[in-house]
């Protein structure tokens, strides 16, 4: 059964390591025949939260007039949503932040959804993942049915396109193709 498939890939880099990775798991996803999508979130208008509360009165409509009410429509239409980012200083970058703080508009909106998640680091270590992936599992955890299907782990990783080299390529490609 084909499935609506959103990648969101919050590189700040176009073809950088994280939307490397997202590239094959696109490529996977839709040679198994699903309905695929890459956002790559640095090429659209998604400003911060500006914790106005607008969004609650007025049906989950930000009063921000930016790229993010697209992006929200994609996620609630999808099956499936995969969120990339490398890590920051141990956590998620700007935009992936951007994304999931300006959610708040309609994040009851967005349940039952299969995640995959990729990030992408310079260091090497068994821990240096840990405090991204929380933040990336913290906001599924807010949504009603949210269900983790896969995390992919680009460590090692810092020149633009050096994932290239590594075995995690095929797994994303691999993991996209199984969903």
């Amino acid at each position: 059964m084909s499935k609506k498939v959103l990648i969101l890939s919050g590189s700040p880099r176009r073809g950088g390591n994280s939307d490397l990775l997202c590239d094959e798991f696109l490529r996977g996803a839709l040679e198994a025949g699903n309905d695929a999508e890459k956002i790559f979130i640095r090429g659209k208008k998604i400003a911060p939260c500006a914790a106005c509360y607008y969004c609650k009165d007025h049906d989950g409509a930000c009063a921000i007039k930016d790229d993010m009410a697209e992006v929200l429509d994609k996620m609630q239409a999808a099956d499936v949503i995969v969120m990339a980012s490398p890590v920051y200083f141990y956590s998620i970058d700007a935009q992936m932040k951007a994304v999931i703080d300006r959610c708040v508009a309609r994040w009851t909106n967005i349940p039952n959804k299969e995640f995959y998640y990729i990030m992408t680091s310079a260091e090497d270590s068994d821990t240096v993942m840990d405090c991204t992936l929380e933040c990336f599992r913290g906001f599924a955890a807010c949504l009603d049915g949210a269900v983790e299907k896969g995390v992919i782990c680009g460590k090692g990783v810092y020149e633009k396109g050096s994932v290239q080299s590594k075995a995690v390529m095929r797994e994303a490609y691999e993991m996209g193709k199984a969903v």
